[in-house]
Protein backbone atom coordinates (compact mmCIF):
# COMPACT_ATOMS: atom_id res chain seq x y z
CA UNK A 1 0.00 0.00 0.00
CA UNK A 2 1.50 3.49 -1.04
CA UNK A 3 0.57 6.95 -0.13
CA UNK A 4 -0.72 9.32 -3.12
CA UNK A 5 -1.50 13.23 -3.55
CA UNK A 6 -3.28 14.36 -6.43
CA UNK A 7 -3.67 17.94 -7.53
CA UNK A 8 -5.89 18.96 -10.31
CA UNK A 9 -4.92 22.86 -10.85
CA UNK A 10 -6.92 23.49 -14.19
CA UNK A 11 -10.38 21.55 -15.55
CA UNK A 12 -9.94 23.46 -18.72
CA UNK A 13 -11.08 20.30 -20.55
CA UNK A 14 -14.70 20.55 -18.82
CA UNK A 15 -16.90 18.00 -18.21
CA UNK A 16 -15.70 14.87 -19.96
CA UNK A 17 -17.31 11.98 -21.44
CA UNK A 18 -16.87 8.09 -19.92
CA UNK A 19 -15.14 7.12 -22.75
CA UNK A 20 -12.36 9.09 -21.83
CA UNK A 21 -12.04 8.27 -18.30
CA UNK A 22 -8.65 6.03 -18.92
CA UNK A 23 -6.85 9.38 -20.84
CA UNK A 24 -4.30 10.19 -17.84
CA UNK A 25 -3.51 13.76 -20.03
CA UNK A 26 -7.17 15.39 -19.50
CA UNK A 27 -7.39 18.59 -16.61
CA UNK A 28 -11.21 17.54 -16.71
CA UNK A 29 -14.37 16.57 -14.71
CA UNK A 30 -17.04 13.67 -14.04
CA UNK A 31 -19.87 16.39 -13.58
CA UNK A 32 -19.68 19.97 -14.51
CA UNK A 33 -23.12 21.83 -13.54
CA UNK A 34 -24.11 25.28 -13.12
CA UNK A 35 -20.05 26.32 -13.08
CA UNK A 36 -17.92 27.94 -15.57
CA UNK A 37 -14.55 27.73 -16.14
CA UNK A 38 -12.39 30.75 -15.84
CA UNK A 39 -8.98 31.52 -17.80
CA UNK A 40 -6.77 29.70 -15.72
CA UNK A 41 -8.66 26.84 -15.55
CA UNK A 42 -10.50 27.21 -12.82
CA UNK A 43 -14.30 26.79 -11.47
CA UNK A 44 -17.00 29.79 -10.76
CA UNK A 45 -20.29 29.17 -9.96
CA UNK A 46 -22.59 29.95 -13.22
CA UNK A 47 -24.28 33.54 -12.74
CA UNK A 48 -27.90 34.14 -11.79
CA UNK A 49 -30.75 34.75 -13.82
CA UNK A 50 -32.51 37.95 -13.42
CA UNK A 51 -36.16 38.30 -14.72
CA UNK A 52 -37.22 40.98 -17.68
CA UNK A 53 -40.78 39.82 -18.25
CA UNK A 54 -43.03 37.10 -18.70
CA UNK A 55 -44.46 36.21 -22.16
CA UNK A 56 -47.73 35.44 -23.74
CA UNK A 57 -46.12 32.20 -25.14
CA UNK A 58 -43.09 30.32 -26.00
CA UNK A 59 -40.81 32.45 -27.86
CA UNK A 60 -37.44 32.35 -30.22
CA UNK A 61 -34.70 35.16 -29.42
CA UNK A 62 -33.06 36.93 -32.18
CA UNK A 63 -30.93 40.03 -31.38
CA UNK A 64 -31.03 43.01 -33.66
CA UNK A 65 -29.34 45.93 -33.61
CA UNK A 66 -30.52 49.28 -35.39
CA UNK A 67 -27.74 51.74 -34.40
CA UNK A 68 -24.35 51.65 -32.48
CA UNK A 69 -26.42 52.39 -29.72
CA UNK A 70 -29.41 50.58 -30.02
CA UNK A 71 -30.15 47.07 -29.25
CA UNK A 72 -32.98 45.05 -29.16
CA UNK A 73 -33.81 41.88 -28.06
CA UNK A 74 -36.84 39.91 -30.37
CA UNK A 75 -38.97 37.42 -28.86
CA UNK A 76 -40.77 35.71 -32.28
CA UNK A 77 -44.14 33.92 -30.90
CA UNK A 78 -47.17 32.86 -32.60
CA UNK A 79 -48.13 35.97 -34.65
CA UNK A 80 -46.00 38.68 -33.22
CA UNK A 81 -42.84 39.99 -32.24
CA UNK A 82 -42.64 41.28 -29.15
CA UNK A 83 -39.50 43.86 -28.52
CA UNK A 84 -37.58 44.60 -25.97
CA UNK A 85 -34.72 47.42 -25.30
CA UNK A 86 -32.31 45.88 -22.71
CA UNK A 87 -34.99 44.46 -20.06
CA UNK A 88 -38.00 47.47 -21.36
CA UNK A 89 -40.50 46.04 -23.32
CA UNK A 90 -40.57 48.61 -26.11
CA UNK A 91 -43.30 47.23 -29.01
CA UNK A 92 -45.34 44.63 -30.55
CA UNK A 93 -44.94 43.79 -34.20
CA UNK A 94 -47.77 41.67 -36.18
CA UNK A 95 -46.04 38.72 -38.09
CA UNK A 96 -48.02 35.86 -40.59
CA UNK A 97 -45.86 33.79 -39.14
CA UNK A 98 -47.28 30.69 -36.60
CA UNK A 99 -45.85 28.86 -33.93
CA UNK A 100 -44.95 25.89 -36.18
CA UNK A 101 -43.54 28.45 -38.55
CA UNK A 102 -40.72 29.78 -36.28
CA UNK A 103 -38.16 26.71 -36.42
CA UNK A 104 -37.59 27.11 -39.90
CA UNK A 105 -37.36 31.09 -40.13
CA UNK A 106 -33.62 32.58 -40.93
CA UNK A 107 -32.81 35.89 -41.14
CA UNK A 108 -29.58 38.54 -41.83
CA UNK A 109 -29.13 42.23 -40.74
CA UNK A 110 -28.14 44.88 -42.85
CA UNK A 111 -27.64 48.08 -41.47
CA UNK A 112 -31.13 49.52 -39.39
CA UNK A 113 -33.36 46.40 -41.08
CA UNK A 114 -33.80 42.38 -40.33
CA UNK A 115 -34.87 40.52 -43.25
CA UNK A 116 -36.57 37.32 -42.51
CA UNK A 117 -37.03 34.08 -44.68
CA UNK A 118 -39.53 31.38 -44.60
CA UNK A 119 -39.64 28.73 -46.77
CA UNK A 120 -43.78 28.80 -46.95
CA UNK A 121 -43.66 33.11 -46.81
CA UNK A 122 -42.43 35.67 -48.82
CA UNK A 123 -39.72 37.78 -47.25
CA UNK A 124 -41.00 40.22 -44.77
CA UNK A 125 -38.66 43.41 -43.82
CA UNK A 126 -38.49 44.62 -39.99
CA UNK A 127 -37.67 48.13 -39.60
CA UNK A 128 -37.76 51.24 -37.68
CA UNK A 129 -39.43 54.67 -39.04
CA UNK A 130 -39.84 57.52 -36.65
CA UNK A 131 -39.15 55.56 -33.55
CA UNK A 132 -41.76 52.67 -34.58
CA UNK A 133 -40.73 49.29 -35.55
CA UNK A 134 -42.50 48.24 -38.75
CA UNK A 135 -42.59 45.13 -40.84
CA UNK A 136 -43.01 45.00 -44.68
CA UNK A 137 -42.94 42.44 -47.44
CA UNK A 138 -40.30 42.08 -49.18
CA UNK A 139 -40.45 43.00 -52.72
CA UNK A 140 -38.11 42.98 -55.88
CA UNK A 141 -37.07 46.09 -58.06
CA UNK A 142 -39.00 46.78 -61.28
CA UNK A 143 -37.35 47.97 -64.68
CA UNK A 144 -36.79 51.59 -65.26
CA UNK A 145 -40.01 50.96 -68.05
CA UNK A 146 -41.67 48.81 -65.58
CA UNK A 147 -42.36 46.11 -67.88
CA UNK A 148 -40.29 43.80 -65.78
CA UNK A 149 -39.96 42.91 -62.03
CA UNK A 150 -36.11 41.76 -61.43
CA UNK A 151 -36.71 38.70 -59.61
CA UNK A 152 -35.21 35.60 -60.68
CA UNK A 153 -36.91 33.10 -63.26
CA UNK A 154 -36.19 29.81 -64.90
CA UNK A 155 -38.11 26.61 -66.30
CA UNK A 156 -38.97 23.92 -63.65
CA UNK A 157 -38.40 19.74 -64.45
CA UNK A 158 -41.25 18.87 -65.72
CA UNK A 159 -42.30 22.07 -67.78
CA UNK A 160 -40.38 21.25 -70.32
CA UNK A 161 -43.40 20.05 -72.81
CA UNK A 162 -45.35 23.01 -72.07
CA UNK A 163 -46.78 25.61 -74.38
CA UNK A 164 -48.52 28.91 -73.75
CA UNK A 165 -51.43 30.03 -76.04
CA UNK A 166 -51.90 33.99 -75.22
CA UNK A 167 -55.69 35.50 -75.85
CA UNK A 168 -57.91 38.06 -75.41
CA UNK A 169 -60.88 38.16 -73.52
CA UNK A 170 -62.46 41.62 -73.06
CA UNK A 171 -59.84 43.30 -70.69
CA UNK A 172 -58.13 40.03 -69.60
CA UNK A 173 -55.29 37.92 -70.93
CA UNK A 174 -55.43 34.36 -71.10
CA UNK A 175 -52.50 31.96 -70.85
CA UNK A 176 -53.94 28.72 -71.81
CA UNK A 177 -51.52 25.47 -71.58
CA UNK A 178 -51.53 22.54 -74.19
CA UNK A 179 -51.87 20.74 -71.36
CA UNK A 180 -52.81 20.78 -67.20
CA UNK A 181 -50.40 22.48 -65.68
CA UNK A 182 -51.73 25.27 -63.43
CA UNK A 183 -53.44 25.49 -59.89
CA UNK A 184 -54.92 27.88 -57.70
CA UNK A 185 -51.53 28.09 -55.98
CA UNK A 186 -50.57 29.99 -58.96
CA UNK A 187 -52.04 32.84 -58.35
CA UNK A 188 -50.08 35.88 -56.76
CA UNK A 189 -46.82 34.50 -58.91
CA UNK A 190 -45.12 35.95 -62.16
CA UNK A 191 -44.01 34.04 -65.64
CA UNK A 192 -41.55 35.56 -67.86
CA UNK A 193 -42.66 35.97 -71.30
CA UNK A 194 -42.82 38.04 -74.74
CA UNK A 195 -39.96 40.01 -73.04
CA UNK A 196 -42.33 40.85 -69.82
CA UNK A 197 -42.56 39.51 -66.63
CA UNK A 198 -46.60 38.79 -66.12
CA UNK A 199 -48.08 38.89 -62.91
CA UNK A 200 -50.71 35.68 -62.63
CA UNK A 201 -54.47 37.28 -61.52
CA UNK A 202 -56.96 34.80 -61.55
CA UNK A 203 -57.07 30.90 -61.81
CA UNK A 204 -59.83 29.65 -64.16
CA UNK A 205 -58.97 26.07 -64.66
CA UNK A 206 -55.70 23.60 -64.95
CA UNK A 207 -55.28 25.16 -68.58
CA UNK A 208 -55.91 28.38 -68.23
CA UNK A 209 -55.55 31.57 -65.82
CA UNK A 210 -55.83 35.46 -66.26
CA UNK A 211 -52.28 37.41 -66.33
CA UNK A 212 -51.68 41.12 -66.50
CA UNK A 213 -48.49 43.12 -66.86
CA UNK A 214 -47.15 46.58 -67.35
CA UNK A 215 -47.73 48.17 -70.84
CA UNK A 216 -48.17 46.68 -74.55
CA UNK A 217 -47.00 43.53 -76.17
CA UNK A 218 -47.37 42.10 -79.41
CA UNK A 219 -50.11 39.24 -79.58
CA UNK A 220 -47.96 36.16 -81.01
CA UNK A 221 -49.79 34.10 -83.27
CA UNK A 222 -48.46 30.68 -82.28
CA UNK A 223 -47.90 29.03 -78.84
CA UNK A 224 -44.91 30.14 -76.86
CA UNK A 225 -42.22 27.76 -75.95
CA UNK A 226 -40.02 30.29 -74.42
CA UNK A 227 -41.52 31.23 -70.98
CA UNK A 228 -40.48 30.54 -67.39
CA UNK A 229 -41.49 30.55 -63.95
CA UNK A 230 -40.71 32.78 -61.00
CA UNK A 231 -38.32 30.92 -58.45
CA UNK A 232 -40.18 32.37 -55.63
CA UNK A 233 -44.15 32.38 -55.47
CA UNK A 234 -46.71 31.31 -53.55
CA UNK A 235 -46.84 27.63 -55.56
CA UNK A 236 -42.71 27.49 -55.69
CA UNK A 237 -42.32 28.40 -52.70
CA UNK A 238 -39.83 31.11 -51.25
CA UNK A 239 -36.22 31.10 -49.75
CA UNK A 240 -35.40 29.64 -47.26
CA UNK A 241 -32.07 30.68 -46.19
CA UNK A 242 -30.21 34.24 -47.01
CA UNK A 243 -27.12 36.71 -46.06
CA UNK A 244 -25.43 39.17 -47.43
CA UNK A 245 -22.11 38.82 -49.21
CA UNK A 246 -20.39 41.58 -51.06
CA UNK A 247 -23.23 44.39 -50.80
CA UNK A 248 -25.26 41.37 -52.62
CA UNK A 249 -28.27 40.32 -51.23
CA UNK A 250 -27.87 35.78 -51.31
CA UNK A 251 -31.10 33.82 -50.95
CA UNK A 252 -30.74 30.24 -50.81
CA UNK A 253 -32.25 27.12 -50.92
CA UNK A 254 -35.47 28.12 -52.39
CA UNK A 255 -38.42 25.37 -51.47
CA UNK A 256 -38.66 24.37 -55.40
CA UNK A 257 -34.57 24.62 -55.92
CA UNK A 258 -33.95 23.20 -52.49
CA UNK A 259 -29.36 24.00 -53.77
CA UNK A 260 -30.11 27.13 -55.70
CA UNK A 261 -28.12 30.18 -54.41
CA UNK A 262 -29.23 33.45 -56.00
CA UNK A 263 -27.03 36.92 -55.62
CA UNK A 264 -28.41 40.19 -56.00
CA UNK A 265 -26.76 42.95 -58.03
CA UNK A 266 -24.29 44.84 -56.13
CA UNK A 267 -25.57 47.04 -53.67
CA UNK A 268 -29.41 46.65 -55.59
CA UNK A 269 -30.90 44.66 -53.22
CA UNK A 270 -34.04 43.58 -54.67
CA UNK A 271 -32.62 43.17 -58.40
CA UNK A 272 -31.92 39.54 -59.24
CA UNK A 273 -32.08 40.09 -62.99
CA UNK A 274 -29.37 37.80 -64.38
CA UNK A 275 -28.45 40.59 -67.71
CA UNK A 276 -26.03 40.31 -69.90
CA UNK A 277 -23.31 38.73 -66.85
CA UNK A 278 -21.58 42.07 -66.17
CA UNK A 279 -19.46 42.18 -63.12
CA UNK A 280 -22.08 43.65 -61.04
CA UNK A 281 -25.20 41.56 -62.51
CA UNK A 282 -26.92 39.15 -60.39
CA UNK A 283 -25.98 35.65 -59.88
CA UNK A 284 -27.53 32.07 -59.87
CA UNK A 285 -25.98 28.67 -59.71
CA UNK A 286 -26.78 25.08 -58.35
CA UNK A 287 -24.58 23.17 -56.33
CA UNK A 288 -24.00 19.97 -57.87
CA UNK A 289 -22.71 16.98 -56.51
CA UNK A 290 -23.78 13.38 -56.31
CA UNK A 291 -26.49 13.72 -53.59
CA UNK A 292 -28.88 16.10 -53.18
CA UNK A 293 -28.36 19.57 -51.35
CA UNK A 294 -30.65 20.92 -49.17
CA UNK A 295 -29.15 24.56 -48.30
CA UNK A 296 -29.53 24.58 -44.66
CA UNK A 297 -27.66 28.25 -43.59
CA UNK A 298 -25.33 30.79 -45.63
CA UNK A 299 -22.90 32.67 -43.86
CA UNK A 300 -20.92 35.86 -44.97
CA UNK A 301 -17.31 35.56 -43.36
CA UNK A 302 -13.80 35.64 -45.01
CA UNK A 303 -15.63 33.56 -47.87
CA UNK A 304 -19.09 33.12 -48.37
CA UNK A 305 -19.75 29.43 -46.67
CA UNK A 306 -22.82 27.62 -47.49
CA UNK A 307 -24.00 24.82 -45.18
CA UNK A 308 -26.01 22.51 -46.83
CA UNK A 309 -27.78 18.88 -45.25
CA UNK A 310 -24.95 16.94 -46.78
CA UNK A 311 -21.64 19.51 -46.55
CA UNK A 312 -19.53 22.65 -46.21
CA UNK A 313 -19.22 24.61 -49.35
CA UNK A 314 -17.80 28.20 -49.66
CA UNK A 315 -17.52 30.76 -52.43
CA UNK A 316 -13.99 31.88 -52.60
CA UNK A 317 -14.43 34.21 -55.84
CA UNK A 318 -12.95 37.87 -54.56
CA UNK A 319 -14.95 39.75 -55.80
CA UNK A 320 -17.58 37.32 -56.74
CA UNK A 321 -18.72 37.80 -60.56
CA UNK A 322 -21.04 35.46 -62.72
CA UNK A 323 -18.09 34.71 -64.39
CA UNK A 324 -15.39 33.93 -61.73
CA UNK A 325 -17.87 31.98 -59.10
CA UNK A 326 -15.39 29.74 -57.68
CA UNK A 327 -17.64 27.37 -55.57
CA UNK A 328 -16.27 24.36 -53.99
CA UNK A 329 -17.68 21.68 -51.38
CA UNK A 330 -15.04 21.28 -48.64
CA UNK A 331 -16.14 18.84 -46.04
CA UNK A 332 -19.17 16.48 -45.95
CA UNK A 333 -20.53 16.85 -42.17
CA UNK A 334 -23.97 18.13 -43.27
CA UNK A 335 -26.01 20.43 -41.09
CA UNK A 336 -29.85 20.19 -39.43
CA UNK A 337 -32.37 20.76 -42.14
CA UNK A 338 -35.76 20.45 -40.25
CA UNK A 339 -34.83 23.87 -38.40
CA UNK A 340 -32.42 26.76 -37.99
CA UNK A 341 -29.97 26.59 -35.70
CA UNK A 342 -27.83 30.06 -36.48
CA UNK A 343 -24.31 29.43 -37.32
CA UNK A 344 -22.46 31.40 -34.88
CA UNK A 345 -18.77 33.04 -35.67
CA UNK A 346 -16.22 32.44 -32.75
CA UNK A 347 -12.77 33.52 -32.82
CA UNK A 348 -12.57 33.56 -36.71
CA UNK A 349 -14.46 30.99 -37.18
CA UNK A 350 -17.68 29.26 -38.01
CA UNK A 351 -19.89 27.16 -35.31
CA UNK A 352 -22.27 24.89 -36.71
CA UNK A 353 -24.23 21.96 -35.24
CA UNK A 354 -23.75 18.68 -37.44
CA UNK A 355 -26.72 16.88 -39.29
CA UNK A 356 -26.22 14.37 -36.79
CA UNK A 357 -27.28 16.63 -34.14
CA UNK A 358 -24.78 15.41 -31.29
CA UNK A 359 -21.69 17.37 -32.87
CA UNK A 360 -20.50 21.15 -32.51
CA UNK A 361 -18.03 21.89 -35.57
CA UNK A 362 -15.86 24.33 -36.05
CA UNK A 363 -15.05 25.51 -39.54
CA UNK A 364 -12.21 27.05 -40.40
CA UNK A 365 -9.28 27.46 -43.03
CA UNK A 366 -6.11 25.37 -43.09
CA UNK A 367 -2.94 27.05 -42.83
CA UNK A 368 -2.79 27.72 -46.50
CA UNK A 369 -6.06 29.79 -46.56
CA UNK A 370 -7.73 27.39 -49.65
CA UNK A 371 -9.62 24.09 -47.80
CA UNK A 372 -11.94 24.35 -44.81
CA UNK A 373 -11.85 21.93 -41.85
CA UNK A 374 -14.49 21.24 -39.56
CA UNK A 375 -13.12 19.75 -36.52
CA UNK A 376 -15.61 18.63 -33.34
CA UNK A 377 -15.64 20.76 -30.45
CA UNK A 378 -17.22 18.13 -28.67
CA UNK A 379 -15.18 15.32 -29.04
CA UNK A 380 -14.63 14.51 -25.08
CA UNK A 381 -18.47 15.66 -24.33
CA UNK A 382 -20.45 14.05 -26.78
CA UNK A 383 -23.13 12.90 -24.16
CA UNK A 384 -24.04 16.74 -23.56
CA UNK A 385 -25.07 16.76 -27.05
CA UNK A 386 -28.58 15.86 -27.38
CA UNK A 387 -30.93 17.25 -29.55
CA UNK A 388 -29.71 21.00 -30.17
CA UNK A 389 -32.56 23.27 -30.56
CA UNK A 390 -30.84 26.62 -30.25
CA UNK A 391 -27.49 28.39 -30.32
CA UNK A 392 -26.06 31.45 -29.43
CA UNK A 393 -22.20 32.52 -29.17
CA UNK A 394 -21.47 35.28 -26.09
CA UNK A 395 -17.88 36.83 -27.19
CA UNK A 396 -17.80 38.92 -24.28
CA UNK A 397 -17.86 35.66 -21.94
CA UNK A 398 -16.48 33.83 -24.29
CA UNK A 399 -19.28 31.39 -23.83
CA UNK A 400 -20.90 29.35 -26.81
CA UNK A 401 -24.47 28.13 -25.23
CA UNK A 402 -26.53 25.28 -26.73
CA UNK A 403 -30.25 24.67 -26.02
CA UNK A 404 -31.08 20.99 -26.13
CA UNK A 405 -35.05 19.72 -26.32
CA UNK A 406 -34.94 18.28 -22.99
CA UNK A 407 -34.67 22.32 -21.28
CA UNK A 408 -31.35 21.78 -20.15
CA UNK A 409 -28.59 23.72 -21.74
CA UNK A 410 -24.54 22.95 -22.86
CA UNK A 411 -22.45 25.66 -22.35
CA UNK A 412 -19.09 25.32 -24.04
CA UNK A 413 -16.56 27.90 -22.24
CA UNK A 414 -13.82 28.32 -25.07
CA UNK A 415 -10.79 30.55 -24.85
CA UNK A 416 -7.75 28.95 -27.24
CA UNK A 417 -5.31 31.56 -26.10
CA UNK A 418 -5.00 30.12 -22.72
CA UNK A 419 -6.17 26.02 -23.53
CA UNK A 420 -9.47 26.75 -22.13
CA UNK A 421 -12.38 24.11 -24.16
CA UNK A 422 -14.44 23.25 -21.49
CA UNK A 423 -17.96 21.85 -21.61
CA UNK A 424 -20.33 21.85 -19.30
CA UNK A 425 -24.04 21.93 -18.45
CA UNK A 426 -26.80 24.62 -17.47
CA UNK A 427 -30.02 23.83 -15.65
CA UNK A 428 -32.62 25.68 -14.03
CA UNK A 429 -36.02 25.07 -12.02
CA UNK A 430 -37.22 24.59 -15.50
CA UNK A 431 -36.85 24.47 -18.76
CA UNK A 432 -34.34 26.71 -21.27
CA UNK A 433 -36.35 27.01 -24.98
CA UNK A 434 -34.45 29.47 -26.22
CA UNK A 435 -31.43 31.96 -26.25
CA UNK A 436 -29.39 34.72 -28.18
CA UNK A 437 -26.55 37.84 -26.59
CA UNK A 438 -27.85 41.43 -27.54
CA UNK A 439 -25.49 44.27 -26.31
CA UNK A 440 -23.16 41.29 -24.50
CA UNK A 441 -25.93 40.49 -22.63
CA UNK A 442 -27.15 37.08 -22.88
CA UNK A 443 -30.99 36.48 -22.82
CA UNK A 444 -32.76 33.26 -22.27
CA UNK A 445 -36.48 31.92 -22.68
CA UNK A 446 -37.24 29.96 -19.53
CA UNK A 447 -40.27 27.63 -19.22
CA UNK A 448 -41.58 27.72 -15.48
CA UNK A 449 -44.70 25.62 -15.07
CA UNK A 450 -46.67 26.38 -17.82
CA UNK A 451 -45.68 29.75 -17.79
CA UNK A 452 -42.61 31.36 -20.26
CA UNK A 453 -40.37 34.05 -19.52
CA UNK A 454 -37.64 36.06 -20.75
CA UNK A 455 -34.84 36.13 -18.31
CA UNK A 456 -31.19 37.84 -19.13
CA UNK A 457 -27.67 35.79 -17.10
CA UNK A 458 -26.25 38.57 -14.74
CA UNK A 459 -22.92 37.63 -12.68
CA UNK A 460 -24.96 40.24 -9.43
CA UNK A 461 -27.58 37.10 -9.56
CA UNK A 462 -26.84 33.61 -6.96
CA UNK A 463 -30.68 32.55 -7.90
CA UNK A 464 -32.75 32.86 -11.01
CA UNK A 465 -35.56 34.78 -11.55
CA UNK A 466 -35.69 36.03 -7.93
CA UNK A 467 -37.14 33.21 -6.34
CA UNK A 468 -35.13 29.53 -7.62
CA UNK A 469 -31.95 28.46 -6.45
CA UNK A 470 -30.43 26.25 -8.19
CA UNK A 471 -27.57 23.57 -7.78
CA UNK A 472 -23.62 23.82 -8.71
CA UNK A 473 -21.97 21.20 -8.47
CA UNK A 474 -18.52 19.64 -9.96
CA UNK A 475 -16.99 15.99 -9.78
CA UNK A 476 -13.82 15.08 -9.94
CA UNK A 477 -12.63 12.40 -12.72
CA UNK A 478 -11.53 9.18 -11.53
CA UNK A 479 -8.71 8.09 -9.90
CA UNK A 480 -8.20 5.55 -12.96
CA UNK A 481 -6.40 8.44 -14.93
CA UNK A 482 -4.11 9.00 -12.06
CA UNK A 483 -1.80 6.90 -13.41
CA UNK A 484 -2.22 4.42 -10.19
CA UNK A 485 -2.80 0.89 -11.54
CA UNK A 486 -4.27 0.20 -8.27
CA UNK A 487 -6.59 -2.33 -6.89
CA UNK A 488 -8.82 -0.02 -4.52
CA UNK A 489 -7.92 3.49 -3.04
CA UNK A 490 -8.96 5.70 0.24
CA UNK A 491 -8.94 8.90 0.14
CA UNK A 492 -8.33 10.31 3.59
CA UNK A 493 -8.27 14.06 2.68
CA UNK A 494 -9.65 16.78 0.62
CA UNK A 495 -8.72 20.15 0.55
CA UNK A 496 -10.06 23.13 -2.02
CA UNK A 497 -8.43 26.02 -2.81
CA UNK A 498 -10.60 28.46 -3.05
CA UNK A 499 -11.25 32.64 -4.15
CA UNK A 500 -13.69 34.97 -3.00
CA UNK A 501 -15.90 31.98 -1.60
CA UNK A 502 -18.52 32.40 1.29
CA UNK A 503 -20.10 29.29 0.35
CA UNK A 504 -18.97 25.53 -0.57
CA UNK A 505 -19.97 21.68 0.23
CA UNK A 506 -17.10 18.88 0.14
CA UNK A 507 -18.56 15.66 -0.21
CA UNK A 508 -21.90 17.02 0.74
CA UNK A 509 -20.50 18.29 3.89
CA UNK A 510 -20.63 21.74 5.01
CA UNK A 511 -17.05 23.69 4.96
CA UNK A 512 -16.52 26.05 8.09
CA UNK A 513 -15.24 29.51 6.55
CA UNK A 514 -14.11 32.13 9.01
CA UNK A 515 -17.34 34.13 10.25
CA UNK A 516 -15.88 37.70 9.01
CA UNK A 517 -16.15 36.81 5.56
CA UNK A 518 -20.34 37.15 5.47
CA UNK A 519 -19.89 40.53 6.32
CA UNK A 520 -21.34 42.66 2.87
CA UNK A 521 -17.68 44.05 2.25
CA UNK A 522 -16.02 40.86 2.11
CA UNK A 523 -15.76 39.49 -1.57
CA UNK A 524 -15.31 36.09 0.63
CA UNK A 525 -12.58 33.94 1.79
CA UNK A 526 -9.30 33.28 -0.14
CA UNK A 527 -7.29 30.63 0.74
CA UNK A 528 -7.73 26.49 1.78
CA UNK A 529 -10.23 24.41 3.03
CA UNK A 530 -10.34 20.99 4.12
CA UNK A 531 -11.94 18.06 5.25
CA UNK A 532 -11.25 14.33 6.10
CA UNK A 533 -13.24 11.78 5.23
CA UNK A 534 -11.58 9.37 6.97
CA UNK A 535 -10.52 6.73 4.85
CA UNK A 536 -13.62 5.84 2.69
CA UNK A 537 -12.83 3.54 0.18
CA UNK A 538 -13.34 4.14 -3.61
CA UNK A 539 -13.65 2.23 -6.48
CA UNK A 540 -11.63 2.88 -9.52
CA UNK A 541 -14.75 4.13 -11.39
CA UNK A 542 -16.48 6.30 -8.81
CA UNK A 543 -15.72 10.05 -8.90
CA UNK A 544 -13.60 10.65 -5.90
CA UNK A 545 -14.87 14.17 -4.90
CA UNK A 546 -18.23 16.39 -5.34
CA UNK A 547 -18.10 20.12 -4.40
CA UNK A 548 -21.39 21.98 -4.58
CA UNK A 549 -23.20 24.44 -3.62
CA UNK A 550 -27.38 26.09 -3.46
CA UNK A 551 -26.28 29.00 -0.83
CA UNK A 552 -27.01 32.52 -2.78
CA UNK A 553 -23.32 33.03 -2.58
CA UNK A 554 -20.11 33.12 -4.34
CA UNK A 555 -18.04 30.22 -5.18
CA UNK A 556 -14.50 29.96 -6.73
CA UNK A 557 -12.27 26.89 -7.23
CA UNK A 558 -8.77 27.22 -8.13
CA UNK A 559 -7.94 23.91 -7.01
CA UNK A 560 -8.16 20.81 -5.97
CA UNK A 561 -6.18 18.48 -3.83
CA UNK A 562 -6.75 14.31 -2.51
CA UNK A 563 -4.87 12.91 -0.10
CA UNK A 564 -4.65 9.00 0.08
CA UNK A 565 -3.83 5.14 0.09
CA UNK A 566 -3.75 3.22 -2.86
CA UNK A 567 -3.07 -0.55 -3.22
CA UNK A 568 -1.44 -1.92 -6.09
Amino acid sequence: MGNFVKTEKSFADGEISINFFENDNLHGLGLMENFDVCAGGGLVRRPGLKKVSQLIADARLVSFSTSENEEYILAIMNGRIRIYANDTFVQDVITPWTSSDIPNIQYAQRFGTMFFVHPDYAPRILYRENGVFKIKTFSFAESDDMDNVQMPFMRFEGSENITITVSRSGSDTHFTTNENFWTSDHVGGHLSALGKSWLINSYISATDIIVTCNGAYTMPNDPITDWQEAVFSPYRGWPSTITFYQDRLVFGGAKSWPGGIWMSRVGQHGNFNLGTGLDDEAIFFTLLSDRRQQVCALVSSDNLQILTSEGEWAVSSKPVTPETVNVKMHTSIGSIADRYLPPQQMEGKTIFVSKNKHEIRQLGLDDFGENYNADNLCALSAHLMTDPIDISYNKNTKKLFVVMSNGNMSVLNYDATVGVSAWGRYTTNGKFKSIAVCDGKTFVVVKRGNDFFLERFDDSEFVDAGNYEYTAVAKGLPLLTSGHNAKYIRITKITVRVYDTKTLFINDERAVLPNEIYDADSPGFNGDVSINVLGTKTDLVDKPWKISTTDNLPLKILSVTIYGRYQI
